[in-house]
């Protein structure tokens, strides 16, 4: 690989960033629309202490126009926790930032990265990488409006301009207007061919030009998502990166998050806790929602992977399946899918 020439960005501050919140930035769980809601965040924030999370991308029309408390909603037990939105119109995005702010959010991520053809028709997600002048003076506009970390999540291209110089082109105008951190999925976006499903494996990763972004603006933090699947591929990464970001994977598999604290954050070894555990600690939110008239299978529906892969985990799911979507379901169905599960666990435990 050829050197890579150092870009000093004029307008940056080192200390505009925050000690105090670089260190949540190392690992993330991506914002999944319909899955990281405040039910599922809660039941993450169960399984590490540190994991930065993200709601699902809000629109700046949802918010302004629409049931705001339902959209701001979030437990202050999920912080470190970050507001993402999508937009492009300055003023909209400034009031929105300003509303992230007084909901008690810690960070606010403009969307640049969704491809889907609805995102496109409202002109923002990926193709919003076209016009990074319009992306700066939304950026410009959230820092002035907000104290908050202002950051951006988008590819490394779109369509077939997928090269450094474009996405050069696109973090240079943003990181003057105020953003110090960018988390780049590692795929270009197809705008026309592909479906969002597909925008998600079919475009190859390129890991490496995002290792070149940090090479190139080393006072910027970059963030690397896309097909991360280990707590080993993560701490490789973070070797030459600020941090990584994991959707797909911990939403399937839930339990990864149980050694994070300890194998990239350096907390004590918490082995000794189980899923059940965990279980047991996700009951009173699920009683006190049940209360609310949450049904029940919008809160266990994030949770039928935790027992993937281990003994007893088809019955735990499929107990959740059959019965949780039930009208008047209650906790006990939560309870005895549990109980189903924990023998099982624990023979193979004592084998």
């Amino acid at each position: 690989m050829e050197p890579m020439t150092v870009i000093p960005l004029n307008l940056y501050n080192a200390a505009m960033i925050r000690t105090d919140t670089a260190p949540s930035f190392r690992f993330c769980v991506a914002p999944m629309l319909d899955w990281t809601d405040r039910h599922e965040r809660y039941f993450l924030r169960l399984l590490s202490r540190h994991a930065r999370l993200y709601t699902e991308m809000v629109t700046t029309g949802a918010l302004i126009h629409g049931d705001r408390q339902r959209f701001l909603c979030h437990d202050p037990v999920e912080q470190p926790v970050a507001l993402q939105l999508g937009g492009c119109v300055s003023d909209e995005l400034a009031r929105c930032a300003a509303m992230a702010e007084e909901a008690g959010f810690n960070e606010v991520n403009l969307n640049v990265g969704c491809p889907s053809d609805r995102v496109q028709s409202g002109r923002f997600g990926a193709c919003l990488m076209a016009d990074p002048a319009l992306v700066a003076a939304g950026v410009q506009a959230m820092c002035r409006a907000t104290t908050l970390p202002v950051t951006v999540k988008t590819r490394i291209g779109i369509d077939e301009q997928d090269s450094d110089a474009f996405l050069q082109r696109f973090i240079e105008p943003v990181a003057e207007a105020g953003c110090r951190h960018f988390i780049l999925h590692a795929r270009c976006a197809w705008l026309k061919g592909l479906s969002p499903k597909e925008n998600r494996d079919i475009p190859p990763l390129n890991r490496e030009r995002v290792l070149r972004m940090k090479q190139r603006y080393p006072s910027l933090r970059f963030v690397i998502n896309g097909g991360i699947t280990t707590l080993d591929e993560s701490g490789t990464l973070l070797e030459s990166l600020d941090g990584v970001m994991l959707g797909r994977e911990v939403y399937q598999n839930p339990w990864l998050l149980s050694a994070v604290d300890h194998v990239l954050f350096g907390e004590p070894d918490d082995s000794q806790r189980t899923r059940g555990d965990i279980i047991r600690a996700f009951l009173p939110h699920v009683r006190r929602e049940l209360e609310l008239g949450t049904p029940l299978q919008r809160m266990t529906r994030h949770i039928l992977g935790l027992y993937r892969g281990v003994p007893g985990g088809r019955r735990f799911r499929r107990h959740l399946s059959e019965n949780a979507h039930r009208p008047g379901a209650g906790i006990e169905v939560l309870e005895d899918a549990l109980a189903l599960t924990e023998p099982a666990v624990l023979c193979k435990e004592i084998a």
